[in-house]
């Protein structure tokens, strides 16, 4: 038995992630700003999908949704807060 081909159209669902090309217009920046903004550590970690491809993911807790709501901070502080949100998780579910 064989699965059946999948058919997901961008109409019906939501982008995980998104490129620099992408996530310009959804902060109303140029792709060259976005670039610059995350060389210098002003935008959260991206993620590289097979070794080169650079994407952003939009949710979660290290997401650009989260960020934004975050106030948008350089990325070390970002980081630090999102872990310190989870040590204090940690310590209050034990």
């Amino acid at each position: 038995m064989t699965a059946a081909p999948c058919s997901v159209t961008s109409s019906t669902t939501e982008q995980l992630a998104v490129s620099a090309q992408q996530l310009a217009p959804m902060l109303g920046l140029s792709v060259r700003t976005v670039r610059t903004m995350d060389s210098a550590g002003r935008l959260p970690h991206p993620v590289k999908l097979n070794g080169h491809a650079v994407r952003w993911v939009l949710d979660g807790p290290m997401g650009i949704r989260a960020w934004l709501a975050a106030g948008a901070p350089d990325r070390s502080e970002f980081e630090a807060r999102v872990n310190a949100k989870r040590t204090n998780k940690r310590q209050w579910s034990n």
